[in-house]
């Protein structure tokens, strides 16, 4: 095994609330090295050193609770989830969640399929899918109460494939890089036609410094019919 050691961020999740008792820290120490150990056979992550995927990518994805009230329960899908983030995180720090973990690239799903077995999790599912035609599936469409993004895309974009999944009253909910503010300058087209509310920005950093942001936004009215559009639309032509 691959020294990955989860207990490092126990005390600083700790002053948010979050506690990382024995079963969550062993869980993700497991999902952890299972993450590199595959990494080497298929590309799950650039980021490979063991220190930087507890920094980069786990406390990240736990930075999640400090910012957002997320009740017992709540069900949430992570489109685009790659290796799993952040919703196979979330779920192993709250049990509780329905989580379903939806991504276009099967090999991926693979890999998450096997953490889930081996980490013994229920209610979490791993769905191979574009999120363009999950969003317009009916067992997908509008039945969570947050869908979340760690994705690339830009917010015009990222919305368009994210909110066609969140129940009315549900929130959007994006993890960004420094950027995010001017992209959510861009989308006030995006807000009206997709029938979202008003932008919540909250600004985080890690430990190293690196900027993190929270863009939250709640859907106040079902998602028109024709959204999302094929994925060629919605990347040459944004909302």
């Amino acid at each position: 095994m691959i020294n990955f050691n989860i207990e490092k961020i126990a005390p600083l999740c700790s002053e948010f609330g979050i506690v990382l008792d024995e079963t969550k820290i062993k869980k993700l120490n497991l999902y952890g090295n299972l993450l590199l150990e595959w990494n080497e056979k298929i590309n799950l992550t650039a980021i490979t050193e063991p220190e930087d995927v507890l920094y980069k990518h786990f406390y990240d994805c736990i930075l999640f609770f400090k910012h957002n009230q997320v009740p017992n329960g709540t069900s949430l899908i992570d489109v685009g989830t790659g290796a799993g983030f952040p919703g196979l995180v979330l779920k192993i720090v709250r049990e509780d969640l329905k989580v379903t973990l939806l991504d276009s690239l099967n090999k991926r799903i693979t890999f998450l399929k096997d953490v889930i077995e081996k980490c013994e999790l229920n209610d979490i599912q791993a769905i191979h899918s574009r999120a363009e035609d999950g969003g317009k599936n009916p067992l997908y469409r509008e039945k969570y109460d947050i869908a979340c993004a760690r994705a690339v895309a830009n917010m015009p974009v990222l919305m368009e494939y994210c909110t066609p999944f969140v129940k009315v009253g549900g929130s959007f909910i994006a993890m960004k890089g420094p950027s995010a503010e001017d992209e959510v300058a861009l989308c006030n087209n995006a807000i009206k036609v997709l029938k979202m509310g008003k932008p919540q920005i909250i600004c985080e950093k890690l430990p190293n410094n690196d900027p993190r942001t929270f863009v939250i936004l709640k859907k106040i009215s079902q998602t028109p019919p024709k959204y999302p559009r094929n994925s060629g639309n919605i990347s040459k032509q944004p909302l």
